[in-house]
Formats: C-alpha cells, sequence, structure tokens
C-alpha cells in the first residue's frame, strides 16, 4: 500500500510539472499548425531567467521576504515571454505559415541550436543554482512519507495552468475567436478577425507556459547548458499520446507518463525512460492520432 501511495503522488508531481511544459507546446501547434522544436529552449530560458532574477532578489535583501522570490520567478517567465515570443514569432515563424510542415520543423529546430549557444554566451557553462524558493514551503507527511511541500506546489500550479487555459479556450469571447481561427483561418479572416495578432498572443502565451515550466523546475536542479533536448522529448511524447494541439489530452498524457514512470522508478529502474516510449507506442497503436486527436474537416 505504501508502494503503491509512493507510485501515485510520485506520478502526480511529475505529471503536474511536464503538463505545464507540455500545454504550451500543444496550444501552439493548435493555433499555428507548427510543431515548435524551439520550446525545449523556452523552457531552459526560462529555467536560467528564474535562476538569475531569484539570486538578484535575494542579493538585494530579499531575505526579509523570501517568499517574494515566487513572484520573481513567474516575472522572469513573462519576461522571457514578452522578449522572445515576438521576436521569434514575428521575426522568424510568420515567413513560414502555410508553408511544408517538414519545413517548419527545421526551422524550429534551427532556432533551438541558436538558442542553446545564446544561453552560453549569455550564462557560461557552469550550473546555476537556486534552492532558496523549494525549501519555503516545509514538508508535507502523507502518512508514513514526507514529500517536499514545493512538489505539491507545482501540482497546483499545473491545475491552475490547466484550467485558465480551459476556460480562456471555452469561456471567453477572445477564446471563441481562437478556436474559429483553428478551425477555418482564411474564413475568420474573411470575417474581420485579425489572424496575425492571434497567431502571435497563442505563440506568446506557449512561450510563457514553457519558461514558466521552467522557472518551477529552477529550484529542484541544477540548472545547466541541455537542459531543454530531454524535456523537449519527453513532451512531445506527452502531446503525442494525448493528441496534438488538444489540452486535454495533454493532460491525461501527462498523468499517464507521470505515473508510469514513477511505477517504473520504484519497481523497474532499468525500463525509466523505455517506459514512456513503450507508453506512446501502444496508445499510438490503437489511436493513431492520438487519445484526444481532433476530427480534421476535409476542404474541397
Amino acid at each position: 500500500m505504501d508502494l503503491a501511495a509512493t507510485i501515485l503522488v510520485d506520478g502526480l508531481i511529475y505529471a503536474g510539472w511536464l503538463f505545464i511544459v507540455s500545454v504550451g507546446l500543444t496550444l501552439v501547434f493548435g493555433v499555428l499548425n507548427i510543431l515548435n522544436i524551439a520550446h525545449g529552449s523556452l523552457y531552459a530560458i526560462g529555467a536560467y531567467a528564474a535562476a538569475s532574477m531569484v539570486g538578484a532578489y535575494f542579493a538585494l535583501g530579499g531575505e526579509a521576504f523570501p517568499y517574494g522570490s515566487y513572484v520573481a520567478m513567474i516575472l522572469a517567465a513573462v519576461l522571457v515571454a514578452l522578449v522572445l515570443g515576438p521576436l521569434l514569432e514575428r521575426g522568424l515563424l510568420r515567413f513560414f505559415y502555410g508553408r511544408d510542415e517538414v519545413l517548419n520543423v527545421l526551422v524550429t529546430y534551427a532556432v533551438f541550436l541558436i538558442l542553446e549557444d545564446v544561453m552560453k554566451l549569455i550564462w557560461g557553462v557552469n550550473p546555476y543554482f537556486v534552492y532558496e524558493p523549494y525549501t519555503l514551503l516545509g514538508d508535507v507527511e502523507i502518512g508514513p512519507l514526507f514529500y517536499v511541500g514545493y512538489d505539491f506546489a507545482v501540482i497546483a500550479a499545473a491545475i491552475i495552468v490547466g484550467l485558465a487555459v480551459w476556460l480562456t479556450l471555452n469561456r471567453t469571447r477572445v477564446g471563441k475567436v481562437v478556436l474559429a481561427v483553428i478551425h477555418d483561418s482564411e474564413m475568420s479572416q474573411t470575417m474581420g478577425v485579425n489572424v496575425q495578432r492571434i497567431y502571435l498572443g497563442a505563440f506568446m502565451a506557449g512561450t510563457f507556459l514553457a519558461a514558466l515550466g521552467g522557472a518551477l523546475t529552477a529550484p529542484m536542479i541544477s540548472v545547466t547548458p541541455g537542459l531543454g533536448v530531454n524535456v523537449i522529448i519527453v513532451a512531445f511524447a506527452v502531446v503525442i499520446i494525448g493528441g496534438l494541439g488538444s489540452v486535454p489530452g495533454a493532460a491525461i498524457g501527462a498523468l499517464m507518463v507521470g505515473i508510469s514512470r514513477a511505477a517504473s522508478v520504484h519497481l523497474l529502474p532499468e525500463a525509466e525512460l523505455f517506459i514512456i516510449y513503450f507508453v506512446m507506442a501502444i496508445v499510438l497503436l490503437f489511436r493513431p492520432e492520438g487519445l484526444f486527436a481532433k476530427t480534421q474537416a476535409r476542404k474541397i
């Protein structure tokens, strides 16, 4: 029983972090129809930016109110979205809308490689540590088990992000306009919708979610070069399982990957990485387009 509870809690913590990263990836694909390989680099930049801003916060006397470091982490993600979102979408990606999907993948992969070197130029190759926010929330006791309270804050953040994205898309006027653009951008433009503005807003939202995932991860790890490589691979597995462009699919995919990985870590550690792709293969065997893939309207 203790082992089952441990697997469940560990799986939920991992799934919460993974969902925050993956939902931005699936949002960008759903609106812009672009598989953004650079999403991993945006995640890593979010981690570096958060580590730098939290470090600066405490260097400027933040010990008097340490909880302000959480605000610094969120501001770091916002800053990344405000700077890199318009730069990449308006400065590069808009020239490739409507082009071959393979070309878009290659373009974003090139951006990924460029940003990896940019991070080395700005932050160097030495690891960054920012452990203060991780210890502020104390420990949580669940039966005989003890967890760091910060891990549950990540789960809460994932729930808030998921609800915010779902409510925005399904319960607001802006969301209805976005859904109209997703279904038929040409018709939406004919009806007076500023499609370019929708594309920019969706990409900035995806950039913010990637950077937020990195910012929330920074206190739990050492921030080092190459951080985005493993993240983008697992995030792609999640959105493929759930169905590209589906927010509920990203949530279910993250839960499946998180709990499967936790079970593997405790029962069969050698298969930790394999189990993620095994789950993806099983899903694709029965649902080649993912669990929640939307039906594509055929145009004549």
